[in-house]
């Protein structure tokens, strides 16, 4: 019996966004810091004509009133939000930040990518969903 395959939303996008990942690890390694791979994804997604914010606010409301802002790295064609770290392990309170992104906002789609790891660690999160979607490949395998 296979198992069912939950249907992913944007899955096109994040698909091409986890390609660029791989292309920028691939290119940089895991040696720098996290606004090098930010500059670095934004300027994959520059040439590839795929539109994008860098620090977008997000305001997170509380009965109708605002109560705090979110500025998550990257929110791409107003509908994935973007966590980049660069970490040697990807901690809990990494996932948490995303979680807290997609509960305080409109979006129900975002990618936490962990450049700072010999292997490229990209987690998918869908709002509304009990589990993450986790893929952790090496940096020159094809997703």
């Amino acid at each position: 019996m296979r198992p069912v395959k939950k249907p992913v939303i944007y899955e096109e996008l994040t698909y091409r966004l986890i390609g660029i990942a791989f292309e920028v690890h691939k290119e940089l390694g895991s040696v720098h810091k996290e606004n090098v791979y930010q500059n670095a994804f934004c300027l994959e997604l520059s040439s590839l004509g795929i539109p994008f914010q860098k620090e977008q606010a997000l305001e997170v409301s509380f009965k109708g009133k605002k109560v705090g802002v979110y500025k998550p790295d990257i929110v791409v064609d107003g509908k994935v939000v973007i966590e980049i770290k660069a970490l040697p392990v990807l901690f809990q309170d990494a996932e948490s930040q995303l979680s807290y992104y997609l509960k305080g906002s409109n979006f129900r789609v975002g990618l936490l990518l962990n450049f700072g790891s010999p292997k490229l660690q990209i987690k998918r999160r869908i709002y509304g969903w009990s589990e993450a979607h986790t893929l952790i490949v090496k940096s020159n395998e094809q997703v």
